[in-house]
């Protein structure tokens, strides 16, 4: 699997919502679409200033994650951003990889 650290930031009747519910039922809500994508979550943490929420979660596939943020983000309650992580073990695999590239204007 996967491991994904997610930022929210919850918009317009997204901020409502949570006052309604709050936090723990939000978290509720997102093990909850976890599941459907055969995921889990790991952490998950509120945090004021440029980010609402955020946290990091384990999914199978790389278009489970990708449904999951489509999802979310076509209710325009919340914007969420996926960023895949890596381990060092496999930042030691690529750079044992040679690529090629030609930078621009060379």
């Amino acid at each position: 699997m996967t491991k994904y650290l997610f930022e929210a930031n919850y918009v317009g009747d997204g901020i409502k919502g949570l006052m309604r519910e709050g936090g723990s039922k939000r978290r509720e809500a997102l093990v909850s679409a976890l599941d459907s994508v055969g995921g889990s979550l790991e952490s998950f943490y509120y945090a004021f200033g440029e980010t609402d929420v955020l946290g990091i979660f384990d999914v199978p596939e790389q278009a489970n994650a990708a449904a999951l943020s489509l999802m979310i983000n076509s209710t325009g309650n919340v914007n969420v951003r996926l960023r895949p992580l890596m381990t060092p073990e496999d930042i030691d695999n690529a750079v044992k990889k040679t690529p090629t590239y030609r930078a621009p204007g060379q």
